[in-house]
């Protein structure tokens, strides 16, 4: 999740905001460096096509902590040919919507993460609401990120529930102890590091279950092996991490 300290400065692929914000963009936050298990490679296949004319208008995801949604909502900002805002709203909720949400529809796509967080609130579900009603005149693209489906949220204004509902909802689910061992492959293979698969059956054996915290244990590995010089062998990640 990007790092929010106030005053904020929102920052899109080549707008600043109205707002004097910075939310950054993870730099590895990308489609290439994001492993499409085969679950996922039709909603990968829909981000990658939202812009082209016949795309989605609306893309809704959601999923538990640690699934890839702000990963790839974050990617779909990565975008060098169109203007595209990153709105992480559980950091923003603090601020007032009119003012987060000023103007944002003249963008060609907004990528809107934990809606659910100022869901409740009658100010941010009215200025949801007009966006969903302001984007789809303009043909600016939404793709919107939640803890639940549309159904399952609290909304209080009816009128909204019936707008997170428009275009395709994808869930994404918490991947199972192969397909982790898979992601930690490719994303050290993405770091030029050598992970067999015995090792990455260890590591994720013995490694804290959440993904985020996974991929952090690989940034230890991949620090570790380029200061010593050696290559992920089991005796060596035992050393490395303590176990």
């Amino acid at each position: 999740m990007a790092e929010v300290d106030p005053p904020l400065d929102v920052e899109s692929h080549s707008l600043k905001h109205q707002l004097s914000l910075e939310v950054r963009l993870r730099d590895d936050a990308t489609l290439d460096n994001f492993l499409a298990l085969p679950k996922v490679q039709p909603l990968v296949g829909a981000l990658q096509n939202q812009l082209d004319p016949s795309g989605e208008s609306v893309i809704y995801l959601y999923g538990p902590a640690g699934t890839g949604k702000s990963h790839l909502l974050q990617a779909s900002c990565h975008e060098p040919e169109a203007e595209t805002i990153y709105l992480p709203l559980s950091d923003l909720r603090q601020y007032a919507a009119r003012d987060v949400l000023q103007g944002v529809e003249n963008l060609d796509r907004i990528c809107i993460d934990d809606i659910h967080a100022v869901l409740g609130d009658a100010n941010w579900e009215q200025a949801l609401f007009n966006l969903y009603n302001d984007a789809r005149q303009r043909g600016c693209r939404l793709i919107v990120a939640a803890d639940a489906a549309p159904r399952a949220l609290t909304v209080n204004l009816e009128d909204l529930r019936s707008r997170l509902s428009w275009g395709i909802v994808y869930q994404l689910a918490q991947p199972e102890d192969h397909d982790k061992e898979a992601i930690l492959q490719f994303r050290a293979s993405r770091r030029g590091l050598s992970l067999t698969p015995s090792v990455a059956s260890y590591i994720v054996s013995r490694a804290p279950r959440a993904m985020d915290q996974l991929l952090h244990v690989l940034e230890t590995l991949d620090k570790a092996s380029l200061a010593e010089k050696r290559s992920l062998s089991i005796p060596f990640v035992k050393e490395a991490l303590g176990w």
